[in-house]
């Protein structure tokens, strides 16, 4: 799925924060691929990276797999299809919400 090209739903636009943990705030977009089904039963989450302003969908091609190993779903990492990033840029920008996880970058 590396390098598949995706269309995302932002349910949660850059600026925003989380409906149920008011005190995290989303410094990228985040969202969903509709009608594709993770294993924790809602659609596959994604990070979109790469786009600094708020969007409400986006497609870009998948650079990496963000696997959650204490946790039941992967999140994936959606960016334009110009733009690379390495795992330790990923990291960086996703660690407000993966702190809370472990979690092993693939690319």
């Amino acid at each position: 799925m590396i390098g598949d090209i995706v269309t995302v739903t932002v349910d949660r636009p850059l600026g925003s924060y989380h409906p149920e943990y008011k005190e995290m705030y989303y410094p990228i977009n985040y969202g969903y691929i509709e009608g594709l089904i993770a294993p924790d039963g809602e659609e596959q989450d994604a990070y979109i990276l790469g786009v600094n302003k708020p969007v409400e969908k986006f497609t870009g091609k998948i650079i990496a797999i963000v696997h959650r190993l204490n946790d039941v779903e992967d999140k994936w990492v959606v960016c334009p299809v110009n733009v690379s990033l390495n795992k330790e840029e990923i990291l960086e920008q996703i660690r407000f919400q993966e702190q809370y996880f472990q979690s092993e970058i693939i690319m």
